[in-house]
């Protein structure tokens, strides 16, 4: 089969080749996918599980990304709740074979039913992006109808589902973006956008009433206080937000642990971890239309590389195209 592998750390970006890889193996309980539709995570490549097992033992060439919508092509032993020819879609162990590749060995427990109505470009945009932003918002910041949320990065994978579950649940959403996702943010329900590009201005009162964008040092400094930030970013953006937390608020940050602490209130790192049935819950969503995910750029699986490294020039999240890609021209 065709994937996408890397055997150089040192590389980086630049070692991502395109070649014939060997068909995965289906362990017990395992399920071969044929990939239709992948996600992938940048940094992955600086992620220990990209060049090693959970042993420790060096496991290169390894086939990067961890978002997979499909069809089951073959069930391992032992395999059950699942058929052959079933559209699913899920995410993958860490520190094995990925999805930027023809075909995956996935364990069945990491996936979920596609609703026929699904596109699986959709589907491959959930996975990471929306759990994490269920399991930022909920189980670790506890966000409740009536609080307030600033969710950072609102136009991209985790932060425009984000901006709608939270919107869905209730709450009160401050997005932050660059000044191109302003209406992207607005539209999927957030009640104000901050401008974190933007020169300073001193426009305070824009960050209230949404009414025009502004900085990092003005209007961010004003959107407070929230009940919770969820952060996608880190760095100076998350120190500032950290002040903007209510005494008793939640600080949630993906980007790396952190020591910052709102006054009187907690922080929370975390990595995601795989939930089969929320999964089928955002599935649903999507079905209902009460989701929408954004899928950005889509590449076809030879062209992953470039996937890697390019700028984003439209919300949402890039996404690789395998099964069934548009030729090339």
């Amino acid at each position: 089969m065709k994937a996408i592998r890397v055997r150089d750390r040192a590389a980086g970006t630049s070692g991502l080749v395109y070649e014939e890889a060997p068909y995965p193996h289906a362990a017990e309980n395992d399920v071969i996918v044929r990939v239709h539709a992948a996600g992938f995570t940048p940094g992955e490549l600086e992620w220990p599980g990209t060049w090693t097992d959970r042993a420790g033992r060096d496991r290169t060439p390894s086939v990067p990304g961890h978002e997979v919508s499909g069809v089951v092509a073959e069930l391992g032993y032992g395999t059950t709740g699942l058929t052959v020819g079933q559209r699913v879609f899920g995410l993958t162990d860490w520190a094995r074979d990925g999805t930027l590749a023809e075909y995956v060995a996935v364990e069945a427990r990491n996936l979920a039913p596609l609703p026929a109505s699904v596109s699986h470009l959709e589907a491959a945009a959930l996975p990471i992006s929306g759990l994490t932003a269920w399991q930022g918002l909920f189980d670790h910041g506890r966000l409740v109808a009536g609080q307030s949320v600033l969710v950072h990065g609102a136009a991209g994978g985790v932060g425009s589902i984000a901006v709608q579950l939270a919107r869905e649940a209730g709450a009160r959403v401050v997005a932050t973006g660059r000044a191109r996702d302003r209406a992207t943010a607005l539209e999927l329900g957030a009640d104000v956008f901050v401008d974190l590009d933007s020169e300073p201005n001193g426009a305070g009162d824009g960050a209230r009433d949404g009414e025009r964008s502004g900085d990092a040092g003005g209007q961010l400094a004003d959107a407070g206080p929230v009940d919770l930030v969820l952060d996608v970013i880190g760095g100076e953006a998350l120190e500032r937000s950290a002040r903007l937390v209510r005494p008793g608020g939640t600080l949630v940050t993906i980007a790396a642990p952190t020591t910052v602490r709102p006054e009187d209130g907690r922080s929370v790192f975390f990595i995601v971890e795989p939930d089969r049935h929320r999964l089928a819950d955002l599935a649903r969503r999507v079905q209902d239309g009460r989701l929408r995910p954004l899928v950005g750029t889509v590449y076809p699986l030879a062209d992953a590389p470039t996937a890697f490294t390019a700028r984003r020039h439209t919300p949402g999240k890039p996404l690789i195209q395998v099964a069934d890609a548009p030729a090339a021209g």
